[in-house]
């Protein structure tokens, strides 16, 4: 009796190995994609804080507390357009003044920081 035994896998041994290995590149391509917009976002949050800082300063520049009221800046860094609203405000004390920068993309916020300027 001669038998030969055929050894390798099976069609079904082999399509299961093929979904495990589609199952772990679809995690990995999920898990690429995540830090890709977490790596976005952190580049425009860092955009946006140096277009809010750039407007504070050129404000303390000025030599003069500001006018009180809403204005608005565009502001390209990094090939992208970004709009600062500075809201200046009166404080209990007439020496000093609050001002708001809000930095925007496309009317959704992505940075605000807060000061407050005194006369120079």
């Amino acid at each position: 009796m001669n038998r030969s035994f055929h050894r390798g896998f099976t069609l079904i041994e082999v399509l299961v190995a093929l979904g495990i290995v589609a199952i772990a590149l679809m995690a990995g391509l999920k898990a690429t994609a995540a830090l890709s917009r977490n790596a976005d976002r952190q580049t425009l949050a860092l955009l946006a804080q140096m277009c809010a800082e750039n407007e504070l300063v050129r404000l303390k520049l000025q030599r003069q507390l500001p006018n009180t009221g809403d204005s608005t800046i565009t502001c390209e860094q990094a090939g992208r357009t970004l709009t600062v609203t500075l809201s200046v405000q009166v404080t209990p004390n007439p020496n000093f003044r609050r001002v708001d920068a809000q930095v925007s993309e496309s009317n959704a916020n992505v940075f605000t920081i807060s000061t407050v300027m005194g006369r120079n």
